[in-house]
């Protein structure tokens, strides 16, 4: 297959395209349907999956994808070593609300791990995205590119972050751990990029989510010097089985001990 540099380009290729059909609805008066499991979605979030499974296949035909909305639908793949996450639209319920903090994911998971991933936030014209050969990168609304990193807190108290539609007790007292000096909320894997960038240190998630939600943000934060792991410490890791996609708890950190 292609090198990660390539993947990662196309990827910021292919969520550019799917951030069209996004905008398209995003600016309309769409309708909000529910899943089966009472999830919210949107005509936004079945577009943009057609446009990221075909680019996907046209670009990478030998990859499986594991796709959120066509899971939901029983189309479940066989994957193998290397495979495709795709969250069309992560944060539908930022996307309903019209706060403009939802996301496009696609990562490319290769031995369990991520390896090359993009975010875009379509609506706050910011792209995150990286891989582990080559670093992390944002590139803004006019397409300007500049490399990010992770905050060194160096010992100084933190800035946390934190779910905006998901939020609990549980995150609050495991961050009663650390010395935090502030708490910025934000949706979707969003989240993650903060880290990613420093603008924020640490990101504890104890509620549910699926591997879709977490694999582009967990390839950008590791390609810009931060980890995501389970709680306690051991690897967080993809592909678990292929009837569950489920995650365990998890924190997303850059330079916190």
């Amino acid at each position: 297959m292609a090198n990660l540099t390539e993947v990662t380009e196309t990827l910021c290729t292919i969520a550019d395209k799917a951030a069209e059909v996004i905008m398209e609805v995003y600016n309309s008066d769409f309708a909000v349907e529910a899943k089966d499991d009472r999830s919210p979605v949107t005509e936004a979030d079945k577009r943009a999956e057609v446009v990221i499974l075909k680019e996907l296949k046209a670009a990478f035909p030998e990859i499986a994808v594991i796709s959120e909305e066509a899971f939901s639908e029983g189309i479940r793949p066989e994957i193998g070593g290397q495979f495709f996450l795709v969250d069309p639209v992560d944060g539908t319920k930022e996307f309903i609300s019209r706060n403009g903090e939802f996301t496009v994911n696609i990562a490319l998971i290769d031995n369990h791990e991520p390896v090359a991933g993009v975010v875009l936030a379509p609506a706050k014209g910011r792209l995150f995205a990286g891989n582990t050969k080559d670093g992390a990168f944002e590139a803004g609304a006019d397409g300007t590119r500049k490399k990010i990193a992770v905050n060194d807190p160096g010992g100084e108290a933190l800035i946390a972050v934190a779910s905006r539609s998901h939020r609990d007790s549980k995150t609050d007292e495991y961050l009663a751990h650390y010395n935090i000096k502030d708490m910025v909320a934000a949706g979707s894997s969003l989240k993650f990029c903060l880290v990613a960038t420093g603008e924020a240190d640490i990101y504890p998630r104890h509620g549910r989510t699926m591997e879709w939600d977490t694999a582009a943000g967990h390839a950008v934060l590791s390609a810009a010097g931060g980890k995501v792991t389970k709680l306690d410490g051991s690897p967080f890791l993809y592909g678990k089985t292929e009837e569950d996609f489920a995650n365990p708890f998890f924190v997303a950190k850059g330079k916190v001990d």
